[in-house]
């Protein structure tokens, strides 16, 4: 692939706040979906400016040469449900999400000195293009149906799955199929500065579209063609225009987890650290499978330069603060990775801008607020192109496979499947992820057929 914007490159000013902008609205969904779904509280604004502080520690520690933003982890939820589970009190339940993270931060911080001092050839040889290619796949594929169920509005199903196509759904549809082609036409078509930005204007087709939309349902009374939820706009003029209608501080996790230092004791500390260890170990091998990925788009090794002890390092102090200041332990984001691979656009420079822009926003009360209105089946449509890369990006990595030899062939067959048919175990209080598990199950079939091939 050939980068318009390599990972030093610096693109001009005006260009470059475009470029962050379109990074920021990549990974805004998932950011803010995470406090949502674990709710107890939680701000979606102090998730964001957890995510962009967290990015700027994760360059810091990767000296700059990795082009990928932090966004808040979904392999976290069920440690973060915990932890507000297990507590006696909100207060604490907050000073458990960062406990938790400290604990995650220093499973990769163990991982890195290890990973520094016999270097990073075992991974290599534990992880070839025949395990991570299937399994960078099933990054994208796993998603691919959060990006429909968008697309389609969340609406209802007959009895064979079939999206039942009522009125709202016609019209959700609609906006995520225009999103999508124009994404596609500035991407294929498009001349210079759209080619970059196809995002952002795919965005904002589909936004006008589902504007139109809702105005003709709020002047007509057709509740089914109200695409746009206004809430997040009329929750900042509620009490009045003041000045927290422009400007807002965060409501940071830190401020409130002070508050419940007194309510924890060793028990709820051991049930945390339980709940989010085991997790860290799961997102150690997505993080190896991302880089990878990553590595493949910019056409260089990230686990050799920076190094792998370098991207754990920053990857884990990086979630950490994400954490305290928003609660929810970051990750390196597959969104953000897929926006570089079809933007053809590594610029760090560029990621950085958008982890700033993030910090800025969060206190931007009507920014966030838009940003929080954008429908799901706009971002639909986004996403069906961002986690098709993922999945192609993963089949690539392994088109110099020799698939006509039987090894390969099982192997990579035991990561597609239990991933894609959704092998995912819970054991007591840790779910270990579909990913994972076909991830760990490619690895030791690879084991087994490698030691049978030495014989033949």
């Amino acid at each position: 692939m050939k980068l318009i914007y390599g990972v030093k490159d610096k693109p001009k000013s005006g260009q470059l706040l475009v470029f962050a902008i379109q990074q920021l609205l990549a990974i805004m969904a998932a950011t803010i979906a995470v406090p949502a779904i674990v709710g107890n509280g939680m701000s979606a604004s102090a998730a964001l400016f957890g995510a962009g502080i967290g990015t700027i520690v994760y360059q810091l520690f990767t000296k700059f040469r990795s082009p990928v933003f932090l966004g808040s982890s979904f392999a976290f939820i069920g440690s973060m449900v915990t932890a507000f589970a297990g507590a006696v009190s909100a207060q604490a339940g907050f000073l458990g999400l960062i406990i938790g993270a400290l604990f995650a931060g220093l499973v990769y911080v163990v991982i890195s000195a290890i990973i520094k001092l016999v270097g990073v050839n075992w991974i290599n040889k534990l992880m070839p293009p025949v395990v991570i290619g299937p399994t960078v796949a099933l990054i994208g594929l796993s998603l691919a149906g959060a990006a429909i169920n968008d697309v389609f509005s969340y609406g209802p199903k007959d009895g064979n799955g079939a999206f039942i196509m009522t009125g709202n759904i016609w019209a959700s549809f609609a906006c995520a199929i225009l999103t999508l082609l124009v994404v596609i036409a500035c991407s294929v078509y498009g001349k210079k500065m759209t080619r970059l930005i196809p995002f952002i204007i795919g965005i904002l087709a589909g936004y006008a579209l589902a504007l139109v939309f809702t105005i003709i349902g709020e002047t007509a009374g057709i509740d089914s063609l109200k695409v746009i939820d206004f809430a997040p706009f009329k929750a900042l003029v509620a009490d009045g225009v003041t000045l927290k209608t422009f400007l807002s501080v965060p409501e940071f996790t830190f401020l409130e987890a002070i508050k419940g230092v007194k309510d924890i004791d060793a028990s709820y500390i051991a049930t945390v650290a339980v709940a989010f260890v085991p997790v860290a170990f799961v997102v150690f091998a997505e993080h190896i499978a991302d880089h990878k990925n990553l590595s493949s788009i910019i056409e260089h090794d990230l686990l050799e330069e920076p190094g792998l002890h370098r991207t754990l390092l920053g990857d884990g102090v990086g979630s950490v603060v994400g954490a305290i200041f928003g609660g929810c332990p970051n990750t390196t984001y597959g969104e953000s990775v897929g926006c570089v691979a079809i933007t053809k656009n590594a610029s760090v420079c560029t990621i950085t801008t958008t982890a700033i822009i993030a910090l800025l926003i969060s206190f931007v009360s009507p920014f966030v607020a838009f940003l929080d209105s954008i429908p799901g089946c706009v971002m639909g449509g986004v996403c069906i192109t961002l986690y098709g890369f993922i999945a192609v990006s993963g089949l690539k990595m392994i088109q110099k496979v020799d698939l006509e030899d039987n090894a390969n062939l099982f192997t990579v067959a035991a990561i597609l499947i239990p991933g894609i048919g959704g092998m995912a175990m819970a054991i007591g209080k840790v779910t270990i992820t579909s990913i994972a598990c076909a991830l760990i199950l490619g690895i030791i079939v690879n084991i087994f057929v490698s030691k049978g091939r030495g014989k033949q």
